[in-house]
């Protein structure tokens, strides 16, 4: 069983510890620490938005049901940042939509190969539903260096920034 969730894209960098110890020897690190989250996450909305738009890409075949559900797997894709911890690094996540259908899982099952399991229409037949396969890693495997980039640039002017500071 894996340990991370199934749907990300990490970006990391091996100096990140290093930094965010800088930042605790500050005197402002809590704002600095704020603001280098901030940065990172709007580094990585295009990303967030390019799989939004794979997910609503996806066919929809039948009557539409409330509440939809491409749009409520869309709205749960967020940027997220963490400094500090087990874990440190941004990654871009598909987060579980407990409330949608009795259907939690539905950003990993829409993007599998083989499909999904549903009641059809609540009467007790079973049927396999088949979504878009990889939607969330196609819509951004081209341009991970790029966010990779960008991550790494937030980074070395925050470091800039500190070094200024220390002079």
């Amino acid at each position: 069983m894996a340990t991370e969730p199934p749907l990300e894209m990490s970006v990391q960098h091996e100096g990140l510890d290093a930094l965010l110890a800088a930042l605790r020897a500050e005197e402002d690190g809590k704002e600095l620490r704020k603001q280098l989250a901030k940065d990172l996450r709007q580094a990585l909305k295009p990303a967030a938005d390019q799989a939004k738009s794979g997910i609503m890409s996806m066919a929809s075949a039948g009557p539409g049901t409330a509440p939809a559900l491409r749009p409520a797997i869309a709205k749960r894709i967020r940027p997220e940042v963490k400094l500090g911890g087990r874990w440190t690094g941004a990654r871009l996540k598909s987060k579980r939509t407990p409330n949608i259908r009795n259907f939690p899982n539905a950003p990993k099952r829409t993007q599998a190969a083989d499909g999904w399991r549903t009641d059809t229409f609540g009467r007790g037949e079973w049927r396999v539903q088949q979504g878009r396969v990889d939607w969330f890693d196609k819509a951004i495997a081209g341009d991970q260096a790029k966010y990779r980039a960008a991550c790494q640039e937030i980074l070395e002017q925050l470091a800039a920034r500190i070094a200024t500071r220390a002079r």
